[in-house]
């Protein structure tokens, strides 16, 4: 009988004991309450509580990567997508996140689902589409200045999918070829006018100097001469038989 009190007096104070020791890891912060009042934050280490009467919260200071569920948003153009992100935020002050706001996961993910909606719906869709960095540093500050009283921290905003309707992603395809097809006519253009220039600045160098024209008219003779044609006509222009005449007549 003296042997079971024993045993349970020792279980009673192992229980005790284990409820007042806390040991929290480097990233870790316990806020401790006592009799309901706010004590302060504690950690990381080693941490005494008083049984009973001290009761201590657990949070992590590491990043959190939290994915924010696709929204349906319409943009400034009347155009309806669907848009999912995920954000990047930490716990700064253990305090605030436990005092200030129940469940702070809940509500910064609440946050930065409006914020979405919010930011997304003045932008139109080939701002949203061309221009996504600068929206998720908008959205990174302003989710960042509502969540702030919270002792949390946006470190960054990235929107992740934009779901377009299938017309409207026909309507951009089209858009893109007629696109690519006016580069095209352009190049081509430009293509045709130095050509122009390049023949007229050969026809410049012709006209003054008239030996050019016979060794162009030598260089097509050997063009032609390769093709497989039966037989082929060449007229020959008289300055090039103007050397073989003035020797005749000499002779």
């Amino acid at each position: 009988m003296l042997f079971s009190g024993l045993t349970l007096v020792v279980l009673l104070v192992l229980m005790l004991f284990g409820s007042a020791v806390r040991i929290l890891r480097e990233y870790e912060r316990g806020v401790v309450f006592r009799l309901g009042r706010l004590v302060g934050s504690k950690g990381p280490g080693l941490v005494l509580l008083i049984p009973v009467i001290d009761r201590m919260v657990k949070v992590s200071l590491r990043v959190v990567a939290m994915d924010v569920p696709p929204q349906d948003v319409i943009t400034r153009d009347n155009v309806s997508v669907k848009v999912n992100a995920v954000l990047y935020f930490q716990v700064m002050d253990a305090q605030k996140a436990i005092v200030a706001v129940e469940r702070f996961l809940y509500a910064t993910s609440q946050m930065a689902q409006t914020s979405l909606r919010s930011v997304l719906g003045v932008h139109e869709l080939d701002d949203l589409l061309a221009n996504r960095e600068k929206i998720n540093l908008q959205l990174q500050q302003i989710i960042d200045e509502r969540t702030d009283p919270w002792g949390i921290k946006v470190v960054a905003v990235e929107v992740k999918d934009v779901d377009l309707p299938q017309e409207m992603q026909r309507a951009i395809a089209r858009q893109a070829e007629a696109e690519r097809e006016r580069r095209a006519k352009v190049i081509h253009a430009e293509g045709e006018a130095q050509a122009a220039g390049k023949l007229t600045e050969a026809a410049r160098t012709i006209a003054t100097e008239p030996v050019a024209i016979q060794l162009r008219y030598l260089q097509t003779l050997v063009e032609v001469s390769a093709e497989k044609n039966s037989t082929i006509l060449f007229p020959i222009p008289i300055e090039m038989l103007k050397g073989f005449f003035d020797g005749v007549k000499r002779s």
